[in-house]
């Protein structure tokens, strides 16, 4: 469980940076260009886009690399960062894997013990 939990938060924050580099993108073209009536307007949330475009990728891949050796630390990062993407950009077809992939990763690490140890985590 450990190694799909590393393997799933890799690639939900490769592919959280994809998103993030859009959005980011996004907010930073319409701040410099200006509003574009009926195409292109500015969020509600900008500062919110912003950040979230940066950490939460960087938790996710922090929280997979961490899986095998903290899992219960990496759990947390990666439901973390699942949450951050899905209050930032809600649930559509180009954060649907993202945040599915950081919030089974993060279950599946928090789940993850060694069997030849009486506690899980620590």
């Amino acid at each position: 469980m450990r190694n799909a939990a590393l393997v799933l938060g890799i690639i939900a924050g490769s592919i959280g940076m994809i998103v993030g580099f859009f959005g980011f993108g996004y907010v930073a073209f319409i701040e410099h260009f200006g509003e574009v009536d009926g195409l292109a307007e500015q969020v509600e949330n900008a500062d919110l886009i912003q950040l979230t475009s940066v950490v939460a990728p960087m938790l996710a891949i922090a929280g997979g690399a961490m899986a095998r050796s903290r899992a219960l630390w990496g759990g947390v990062l990666l439901l973390v960062s699942a949450a951050g993407m899905y209050h930032a950009f809600g649930f559509n077809v180009f954060t649907m894997f993202p945040v599915a992939f950081a919030a089974v990763a993060g279950v599946l690490a928090l789940a993850a013990g060694k069997p030849d140890e009486p506690k899980a985590h620590f």
